[in-house]
Parts: structure tokens; sequence; C-alpha cells
């Protein structure tokens, strides 16, 4: 009885020191994006990047006419603030996100959440920026009330 406990024992011993070496199930590895085969530079344009904020105003204006039939259009920005850079962490695609306030062509002021994005081409976004206007998100894109498209 004695040799069954003692090899009971010896196992659990392997087994705590098998589990102590062990990767942790969740765990990737953390290369920075610059570190990588096809590797980013980290440099992304600044939130009141023009290019970026007529991107929006131009596909805002597209979707409105083409889906929604509104006649909505964004005529200027306010208060563009930076509400987060690559805060999803390095090793993911170098992102800077902001908020800014819309006039709308209704004379409402609207928050627009967007994220400007290195190179994102290749994943739908022909000029690297994903946005949403607070309370025009119609098909609930990013619901709730734009949170999804903040870090």
């Amino acid at each position: 009885m004695s040799s069954k406990l003692s090899r009971i024992a010896g196992l659990a011993l392997v087994a705590a020191a098998l589990a102590s070496n062990a990767p942790v199930a969740n765990a990737r590895p953390l290369t920075p994006a610059e570190q990588r085969l096809q590797s980013y530079s980290g440099a992304v344009p600044p939130c009141t990047e023009a290019g970026a904020l007529e991107a929006i105003q131009s596909r805002f204006k597209d979707r409105e006419d083409e889906y929604w039939h509104s006649g909505l259009a964004i005529v200027s920005f306010e208060r563009v603030d930076e509400i987060g850079f690559r805060s999803n962490g390095l090793d993911y695609i170098p992102r800077r996100y902001c908020l800014a306030k819309a006039v709308m062509s209704d004379q409402k002021l609207r928050t627009v959440s967007y994220s400007i994005g290195e190179a994102t081409g290749s994943i739908g976004f022909t000029d690297g920026v994903d946005f949403c206007v607070s309370g025009l998100d119609r098909n609930d894109a990013y619901s709730p009330i734009c949170k999804m498209a903040r870090p």
C-alpha cells in the first residue's frame, strides 16, 4: 500500500512540475508590429490630419445619400482630440483613436469617433480611417453609441 501511495505522490510531483513550466493557454507572443516580417513604422498621422477629416466627410455624405437619403452632411469639425494611440498594444496594427464634434448640415453637433490606422487598405479601409457618427449608426455597426469605434 505504501508503494502505491509513493507512486501517486511521485506522479503528483511530476504533474506539478510540468504544470509550473507550461505556458499560459491564453498567452500570445508580443512582437511589436515594427519587428514583423511585414512591418509597420508606427508613424500614424495626428487626429487633426486634413486627409482623415476629409475622408470622414466624404464617406459620411456618400453613405447618407446612397443608403439613407437623408441629405445630411458634416459641415466642419470642432474640438478634435486624441483619446488613444496604440491602445490595443504594440503587437497590433498601429492606430490612433480620436473624438471630434461634427457640425452637421442640420445645425446639430454630433460626436464622431474615429481611428486612423497605418496601412489598413488591405483590410477594407482604403484611406486608413474608420469612423462612427453618434446617433447616426443606423445599422448598429458600432453599438452601443459608437463605443466599438473607440479603444
